[in-house]
């Protein structure tokens, strides 16, 4: 499809103009994997193109249980139609089971931990500062959310989180902690927004942590290589085709 300028580009997505409405833009997904704030980096050839489909499937589901992101219509794989929002730069993560980064900021917490209900932690996107936690009253002080918004962030993430979860484990597989983004809409509307794809999760088929689907694969490289890339690509195939039945 045709699309107009472009208004910003990220590690993994340009954003454009939408050619015949102001209220949408477009959303390019890149063949482009980071992980440490972006000191690693890499591309895989069709990784756009698996990501945006992987998106568009998710946010399918998630319109369908009445959750209100900016989805309209995915033209093409690594395209996708939304509504023009203005973020929140805040990362919203919901933890079902403690691990990864959890466990190394509570050591006493045991790793495997099941938390109910869904835990909801948030974090300032800041690459130069590491992205560092962020307190619901901080959120507040700064003026990126108001106090009543905190609240639809948390109520919103966690139907977020149930939502996929329930999916997931249709599939036999344990969705343990996700990652999601808002922004406002044109209505200044909190919606979901940004992207929710195989970077933005931890998969674990059958419950299971040495199966995982997701980009910790990437994270645990020691070295990339050509080999390493391709069976990570594999991964994110299958993880896509498994959000096909999302779709609907």
């Amino acid at each position: 499809m045709q699309f107009g300028e472009k208004l910003a580009e990220g590690k993994t997505k340009v954003i454009y103009t939408h050619p015949a409405d102001q209220r949408l833009v477009v959303m390019h997904h890149k063949d482009a994997i980071s992980a440490g704030d972006g000191a690693r980096r890499n591309t895989i050839e069709g990784k756009g193109a698996i990501s945006g489909r992987t998106t568009a499937n998710v946010f399918r589901l998630l319109n369908r249980e009445g959750i209100r992101t900016h989805f309209v219509d995915d033209p093409d794989p690594s395209l996708m139609i939304v509504e023009r929002c203005a973020m929140v730069p805040v990362e919203v993560v919901m933890r079902r089971i403690a691990t990864g980064s959890y466990v190394r900021r509570h050591p006493e917490v045991a790793e495997g931990t099941r938390f109910e209900p869904v835990l909801v932690e948030f974090f300032f996107k800041d690459d130069a500062a590491h992205d560092p936690q962020i307190s619901e009253e901080e959120m507040v002080e700064r003026g990126l959310v108001s106090a009543d918004e905190v609240q639809i962030l948390i109520d919103t993430g966690r139907q977020v989180f149930v939502a996929l979860e329930r999916a997931w484990a249709e599939l036999g597989v344990q969705l343990v902690d996700l990652k999601i983004e808002f922004g406002r809409n044109p209505e200044g509307e909190l919606v979901v927004a940004d992207v929710i794809d195989n970077d933005s999760w931890r998969l674990w088929p059958g419950g299971e942590k040495s199966r995982m689907l997701d980009k910790q694969l990437y994270r645990n490289m020691q070295e990339v290589t050509a080999d390493g890339l391709a069976m990570l690509k594999e991964r994110y195939e299958y993880v896509r085709d498994l959000t096909e039945q999302f779709r609907g």
